[in-house]
């Protein structure tokens, strides 16, 4: 979806209420609320990477209504490839199967807010 498919198949998953919180200081941070917010917040961040992102899911933890994904993310921005690692938990409506939350967790802050600023020297 990051890298250009469609974005439809995805909002499918989430509840119309759903809160998408990102951290740090970037054009994509913030807590993003309802479905057309979250959206807005997918649409951002390909945009940002030029439709380039592409993300390799790694380990699941489940337990009860709450799920966590380790996620390596790779992306060219402003014609440099970057990379980083994230944690995804994500709080789920296990009668309609719908993402309620999700929480992203940078493994590196100061890295992930260095690649998703425009202008900014990913490499420091």
């Amino acid at each position: 979806m990051y890298a250009g498919g469609s974005v439809e198949a995805v909002a499918e998953l989430l509840a119309e209420d759903i809160v998408w919180h990102v951290p740090g200081k970037t054009p994509i941070a913030g807590d993003h609320r309802g479905v057309p917010a979250v959206i807005a917040y997918f649409n951002r961040r390909r945009e940002l990477a030029n439709a380039t992102m592409r993300m390799e899911p790694g380990q699941v933890l489940e337990a009860d209504n709450a799920i966590a994904q380790f996620v390596r993310g790779t992306a060219t921005i402003d014609g440099t490839e970057v990379t980083w690692q994230t944690v995804g938990v994500y709080r789920i409506d296990l009668g309609r199967g719908h993402i309620q939350e999700v929480w992203l967790v940078p493994l590196d802050s100061a890295l992930f807010d260095r690649i998703w600023s425009p202008s900014i020297d990913p490499d420091g």
